[in-house]
C-alpha cells in the first residue's frame, strides 16, 4: 500500500464491566494509559491522519492524551455501537481518499509487525484481522463458506449455540477503503439484541458482496482487548515479560523475572543484576550495577557497580555514583551521593550531596522539610557519620569530619572537625534499683 493511510482509534466506551468511574483507555497497563500504548502504535507508522473517537470521560481522555500532537477527535456523546462511532469522523473521512485504518483504543498489545502485515495486505475494499483462538470466549465470531471465503461477522451476543463453537474470531481491526466503508455504514441498522450500530454489520455487507480480505494474526495473544480488571492483568503480565525478555537477551540478570517490574523508559548496562521484588521506573542503571531484593527506584541514575537494597526505595531525582552503597530499608529523595559512598541502614536522606567514601551510620537523617520549604543538606568527602544522628538543614558538613553517634547538628562543620551535638550522659549508681522498688 503506497498511500498514507489515514488511522481512526476508538475510545469512547465507558468499560462498565471495569466498575470504575476513570475511562476504560486511561487505566493503567504496566505504568501507562492503555490509549497511549495505541497512540504510539499509530505514530510509528506513516500516516496521513490520526482521529480519536472519545465519548466517555472525553475531558480527561483529551488530557490524558494532550502530549500527542496532531491527533483529531470526535466525540460520541451518546454509544451508540462502534458503527455509530466511525460515523462521528464521517465529516472528516467524506473529505478524504485513500484507506482508513481502524484500531481499538482498550487493545494496547498489537505489535507494530502485525500492523504492518494489514497494511501490505492486497487490496480489497475491507482487510479484517482474524485470530483463532481455542476458548474464544466472548469474541465476535468470522462466518465462511465451505470454499474458506468469509461470509460475515457475527457479534457473540447474536451468535447461534453452534456459530459460538466457531474458534476464528474478529480481532477488531480493520483496513478500509473510506468510500466503501462509509457507504456500507449507511446501510448498518440496529436491529440486534442491544440496538447498536455495529462497524462489524458494515463489514458484513461488503463480505457479501464479496470484497473483505482476512489477515489472521500470528500471535492471537495481540488482539487482546481489555474489559475488566482480570483482562488487564493478563495484558501488564505480557507487556511485563516482553519488557524483561528483552533485557535479559542483552545480558541483564533478573532473578524470578515475573515478580520484577520495570517501565519502558529505563535502561541497564551490562552485567547488571535484578533480584526479585524490584520495580524500576524511568531510571538509568550502569555496568554491574546490583538491585536487591523489594527495591522501589523511581526517576534516578544508578552509576556502575552500585549496589541498592534490599528494600531500599530511590524516589525522583536520586543519583547515584560509582560503587555506591544504598542499603536495607533507605529512602532518598532527590539525593546525589558521588562515588563510594555509603548509607548502609534504615536512613531517610532528602536534598542532599553526599561526598566521596563518605558514610552514613544506622538511623540517619535529614531534616529538610521546615514545614514550609525544602533545604539542602551538602556533606563533603571523606565524612564518617555516626548512627541514629540528623542534619537539620540547611547546612554543610566539610570534608574529612566526624560526626558522633546520636548528633543532631544544626550548624555548619568546618573541615577535618569532630562533632558532639548531643545531651551528656548522667548515671545515677543504685537509681535503677529503687526505682523499680517503688513501683511494686
Amino acid at each position: 500500500m503506497s498511500a498514507k493511510p489515514h488511522i481512526l482509534i476508538l475510545a469512547a466506551g465507558q468499560g462498565k464491566r471495569m466498575h470504575s468511574d476513570l475511562p476504560k483507555v486511561l487505566h493503567e497497563v504496566h505504568f501507562r494509559p492503555m490509549i497511549h500504548y495505541v497512540l504510539d502504535l499509530a505514530k510509528g507508522i506513516p500516516h496521513s491522519s490520526i482521529c480519536l473517537i472519545v465519548g466517555h470521560g472525553e475531558k480527561e481522555v483529551r488530557e490524558a492524551c494532550s502530549s500527542y500532537t496532531g491527533v483529531q477527535y470526535f466525540s460520541q456523546a451518546e454509544q451508540k455501537g462502534t458503527g455509530d462511532a466511525v460515523r462521528r469522523a464521517e465529516p472528516f473521512l467524506s473529505q478524504q481518499k485513500g484507506q482508513v485504518v481502524i484500531l481499538s483504543g482498550d487493545v494496547p498489545i498489537l505489535s507494530r509487525d502485525s500492523l504492518d502485515r494489514l497494511l501490505s495486505s492486497p487490496s480489497a475494499d475491507c482487510v479484517m484481522m482474524t485470530a483463532r483462538l481455542k476458548d474464544p470466549g466472548a469474541y465476535g465470531r468470522v462466518l465462511r463458506a465451505t470454499d474458506g471465503k468469509v461470509t460475515g461477522i457475527r457479534e457473540y451476543a447474536d451468535c447461534s449455540e453452534e456459530e459460538k463453537k466457531v474458534e476464528e474470531v474478529n480481532a477488531g481491526i480493520y483496513r478500509f477503503e473510506i468510500s466503501s466503508l462509509l457507504s456500507a455504514l449507511k446501510r448498518v441498522k440496529s436491529h440486534n439484541k442491544q440496538g447498536e450500530y455495529y462497524l462489524t454489520d458494515a463489514v458484513g455487507l461488503l463480505t457479501q458482496e464479496g470484497k473483505v480480505l482476512p489477515c489472521e494474526l500470528k500471535n492471537p495473544e495481540e488482539m487482546t482487548g481489555i474489559n475488566d480488571r482480570y483482562a488487564l492483568s493478563q495484558v501488564e503480565g505480557w507487556v511485563r515479560d516482553q519488557i524483561n525478555r528483552e533485557w535479559m537477551v542483552k545480558g541483564v540478570t533478573i532473578q524470578n523475572p515475573s515478580t520484577v517490574l520495570i517501565d519502558h523508559e529505563s535502561t541497564f548496562g551490562k552485567d547488571v543484576v535484578i533480584e526479585q521484588g524490584c520495580r524500576i521506573v524511568g531510571t538509568k542503571v550502569g555496568d554491574g550495577a546490583h538491585l536487591k531484593q523489594g527495591s522501589y527506584i523511581e526517576e534516578s541514575v544508578i552509576g556502575p557497580e552500585a549496589t541498592v537494597g534490599p528494600y531500599a526505595h530511590l524516589r525522583p531525582g536520586s543519583k547515584l555514583g560509582r560503587k555506591v552503597k544504598i542499603g536495607n530499608f533507605v529512602e532518598l529523595k532527590k539525593a546525589e551521593f558521588k562515588d563510594g559512598a555509603k548509607a548502609s541502614h534504615l536512613s531517610y536522606i532528602g536534598d542532599a550531596e553526599i561526598g566521596e567514601n563518605s558514610n552514613l551510620g544506622c538511623g540517619f537523617i535529614t531534616c529538610n522539610y521546615d514545614g514550609k520549604d525544602k533545604h539542602k543538606t551538602t556533606i563533603e568527602r571523606d565524612v564518617f557519620i555516626g548512627s541514629d544522628s540528623q542534619m537539620v538543614a540547611p547546612i554543610k558538613i566539610g570534608q574529612g569530619s566526624y560526626i558522633a553517634s546520636g548528633s543532631t547538628v544544626t550548624k555548619d562543620v568546618p573541615p577535618d572537625s569532630l562533632v558532639f551535638a548531643r545531651v551528656p550522659q548522667k548515671t545515677k549508681p543504685g537509681y535503677a534499683k529503687k526505682y523499680k522498688k517503688n513501683s511494686d
